[in-house]
C-alpha cells in the first residue's frame, strides 16, 4: 500500500481528473504565495511541473497562481493542517488537509474519524518520518534505482506503487536536487511532495481480510473529503 494511502481501482476517469486538478490548484495557491514566478520559487515550480505532467489546462494553472500570489484582486487563502489518529485496528493515520475554512473541516474530520479514533498534535506523528516523495520510471532499459539513488542523492528507494515506477525517498531539504538530478540517471521524475513515511507499518498479513476491507473503507471515506490533500498510512504494501 505504501505510505501514502491511494484508493484501489479507478473512480470514473473525469471524476478523478476533476480532484487531482482541484488537489493540484490548492497546492499552487499555496505555493505562490512565496511568489509567482516559478523559476524563483521552488515550492511551485516543482507543483507546476507536476501539474503540467498530468496535462491541467495552463487558463486553470494560471489562476491557480494569480489568487495564490494575490494577483488581479483574486487572492483566496488556505490553511494547512493536519489531522492525527488511527483507522479501525490501530493502523496509524496521518491526514493532510489544505482548508479555506478549519471550522468546517474539522468537524467534519470528526465525524469521519468515529469509526476509528482521532488523536491529538503528536499522538501518531512520532511513529513517522517527515521525508520527500519522488515517484519516477525509468527513461532507458536496465536503469538500476539503487544506483540511481545514491548518484542522486536520496536516502533510499523502493518499488513505487504503480508497476515500473520507484519512490525514492529523501530528506525533505534536498527534495528539489534529488529531483532535479534523477533524469540524468535514467529515471524520469513523475510526481514530487513531502510527505510521512512510516517507521513501524503494519503488517497486513496480521489484519483479515474483513480488518483490511474495514481499514480500506474508512480511509476510502477520509481521502473522499474535498479538503484533503494526502492520507499517510502506518501499513505495509
Amino acid at each position: 500500500m505504501g505510505a501514502q494511502w491511494k484508493a484501489k481501482g479507478k473512480a470514473q476517469a473525469a471524476d478523478a481528473r476533476g480532484k487531482l486538478f482541484g488537489k493540484l490548484a490548492k497546492e499552487i495557491m499555496v505555493a505562490a504565495r512565496g511568489g509567482a514566478d516559478p523559476a524563483g520559487n521552488s515550492k511551485l515550480r516543482l507543483v507546476v511541473e507536476q501539474a503540467r505532467k498530468v496535462s491541467m489546462p495552463k487558463e486553470t494553472l494560471d489562476r491557480a497562481i494569480k489568487k495564490g500570489a494575490g494577483i488581479g484582486g483574486e487572492a483566496v487563502s488556505f490553511e494547512h493542517v493536519i489531522y492525527e489518529g488511527y483507522a479501525p485496528h490501530q493502523v496509524a493515520v496521518m491526514v493532510e488537509c489544505l482548508t479555506d475554512n478549519v471550522k468546517r473541516t474539522a468537524p467534519e474530520m470528526r465525524v469521519l474519524f468515529r469509526k476509528g479514533q482521532l488523536g491529538t498534535s503528536g499522538s501518531v506523528s512520532w511513529d513517522f518520518d517527515h521525508v520527500g516523495m519522488i515517484e519516477a520510471e525509468p527513461t532507458v532499459a536496465g536503469a538500476d534505482p539503487e544506483e540511481a539513488a545514491i548518484e542522486a542523492g536520496a536516502q533510499d528507494c523502493e518499488p513505487g506503487d504503480e508497476d515500473g515506477t520507484t519512490t525514492f525517498w529523501t530528506d525533505p531539504a534536498e527534495l528539489d536536487l534529488v529531483s532535479r538530478a534523477l533524469p540524468a540517471h535514467g529515471f524520469n521524475v513523475l510526481s514530487v511532495k513531502l510527505g510521512y513515511k512510516p517507521k513501524n507499518p503494519v503488517n497486513p498479513a496480521n489484519l483479515t481480510a474483513e480488518q483490511l476491507e474495514e481499514v480500506e473503507s474508512f480511509l476510502a471515506a477520509i481521502d473522499g473529503n474535498d479538503d484533503v490533500q494526502n492520507v499517510f498510512v502506518s501499513l505495509g504494501g
